[in-house]
């Protein structure tokens, strides 16, 4: 019975492989030059004039868990959703103006008196990364909408919102990379390896309102551990060659201004 002998690896150095993938780059414009145009992104703000006009209309508390742990007194209970306006460095893709994330949770005491909480969801629109796949500068005509580029949060699988003393607390995020040249899988960060952020605070919560409640809190992480893109097809290489991922602790972070208010569940409105 004839069988194929494994072929040996054909050495390749960094250089190599940002050269090939930099090729793939080229052909896969002259192939998508016909075809329709990339969509467009809007720019984020990195924090709104009005904040209560903008977090407000953001608000669903359609969001709110609907299970809370069993036993526990849902009058005491409160859903809280929390809108964030955050920069990220993640090696070098930097997004000084992400689009606000909206997070929804629930918390409260458990039946034994400790303090529990329920994750809900988060929703997060993609926002363009400056100077796109290339890093084109506005004054060189910016990049070609092929090779835009826009990079999307997602939940990671973990959250913990009870943080202490200076600990805001703790979020799992993945990156989607948005790009007509990448694919629908291309990301930073998955399920087994995310981006693990440990918020601290940044100076003392404030009550911009009681009724309705809205607290303004900033936080900040310049630890982050950045993980490579995958899933990028044959770009893989290149992208994260091209932005220095993975990338160490020191080489980024983010920081956070949010705005959140709530409900008991007992407010809530009915399903």
């Amino acid at each position: 019975m004839k069988t194929n002998k494994p072929r040996k690896p054909v050495p390749t150095t960094r250089t190599g492989r940002a050269t090939a993938a930099l090729g793939a780059v080229a052909a896969s414009v002259a192939l998508l030059t016909a075809a329709a145009q990339a969509p467009a992104f809007a720019q984020g703000t990195a924090d709104p004039a009005d904040p209560a006009t903008d977090v407000f209309s953001r608000v669903d508390y359609r969001d709110c868990p609907a299970e809370l742990p069993a036993g526990v007194d849902r009058k005491e209970w409160r859903c809280e959703v929390t809108v964030g306006y955050s920069h990220f460095a993640l090696g070098g893709i930097a997004v000084p103006d992400m689009k606000p994330i909206t997070l929804t949770h629930a918390e409260g005491p458990m039946p034994d008196g400790k303090p529990g909480q329920v994750f809900g969801t988060l929703r997060a629109e993609p926002t363009p990364v400056p100077g796109g796949l290339l890093g084109r500068k506005a004054e060189q005509g910016g990049p070609n909408p092929l090779l835009g580029l826009a990079i999307q949060p997602e939940y990671g699988g973990y959250a913990d919102f009870l943080g202490t003393g200076t600990d805001k607390g703790a979020l799992d995020l993945k990156f989607r990379l948005v790009s007509p040249l990448l694919g629908e899988r291309c990301a930073i960060g998955t399920d087994t390896r995310p981006v693990a952020l440990h918020l601290r605070k940044d100076g003392p919560s404030t009550w911009l309102s009681k009724n309705p409640p809205l607290v303004r809190f900033s936080a900040y992480d310049r630890d982050l551990t950045v993980p490579a893109a995958t899933g990028c097809g044959p770009l893989t290489p290149w992208v994260n060659h091209h932005f220095g991922l993975p990338a160490k602790a020191a080489e980024s972070s983010v920081t956070y201004t949010a705005y959140y208010t709530f409900k008991t569940y007992d407010e809530l409105p009915a399903a």
